[in-house]
């Protein structure tokens, strides 16, 4: 499966660590985005409050993609959809999720960081929430 956002340093790679973690070895999820983007702080630090290490991520934009074919396409920016389609991958399903970008919310780092706290644990219970069903189907092909 592939989750894409709009540069893969936040949104994204959230969903296919969360996705990773909750499924260990019975999923293969990617994430990219559709432009560059940096790797932020922020994300390691929520990310390593639930077990994961983050600090080997690095963003990755859409054209690097050499996997061609995903059996779910979970876009999670306003810009991936149409990014997706013009890719023309093959894909089992496309999704639009509809979350927020924590990056930008602006305030003290406490405000900011429960900005990402809220985003990782609502990505959290929408993943396990969706994939379950493909996990215990058996449907999933990576």
């Amino acid at each position: 499966m592939l989750f894409v956002c709009s540069m893969n340093s936040v949104r994204s790679p959230i969903a296919a660590a969360l996705a990773r973690q909750a499924f260990p070895g019975r999923i293969i999820a990617r994430s990219v985005g559709v432009n560059g983007g940096k790797a932020d702080q922020f994300v390691h630090e929520v990310m390593e409050e639930v077990g994961i290490d983050m600090s080997v991520h690095t963003p990755h934009i859409l054209d690097e993609l050499v996997a061609n074919h995903f059996d779910l396409v979970i876009t999670l920016s306003e810009d991936a959809p149409d990014a997706v389609r013009k890719k023309d991958l093959e894909m089992g399903a496309l999704e639009q999720w509809t979350v927020e970008d924590p990056s930008l919310v602006e305030g003290s780092r406490d405000v900011v960081l429960n900005a990402y706290r809220d985003l990782r644990d609502s990505l959290r219970k929408r993943v396990r929430t969706r994939l379950e069903p493909l996990i215990a189907s058996g449907s999933q092909n990576q």
